[in-house]
């Protein structure tokens, strides 16, 4: 299992570069399932969704698995308000 961790921040500011280091290691990740480790956040916004969407995107084009694992409750609430928390797999 690839297990990619997210910083502390990830709102709009950070956006791009998060995706710039997390879309190389899913491109070249070996196992069936990705998964992303977000128990560092802190600093959450609509991005840190947009981000963890992208990521979900790049894993099924590659048709590998991916979840979400560590949530802060605030970040699983807003996902849960997008409609998106069953698409990210978050425990």
């Amino acid at each position: 299992m690839t297990t990619l961790t997210l910083p502390a921040a990830l709102t709009l500011r950070d956006a791009r570069s998060a995706l710039a280091t997390l879309e190389p290691a899913i491109a070249q990740a070996d196992e069936a399932t990705i998964t992303v480790d977000a128990g560092a956040l802190s600093q959450i916004d609509s991005a840190s969704l947009a981000v963890l969407l992208q990521c979900r995107r790049l894993a099924e084009e590659r048709q590998r698995g991916f979840e979400v694992r560590n949530a802060p409750v605030r970040l699983v609430e807003l996902a849960r308000l997008y409609g998106v928390a069953e698409l990210l797999h978050m425990d």
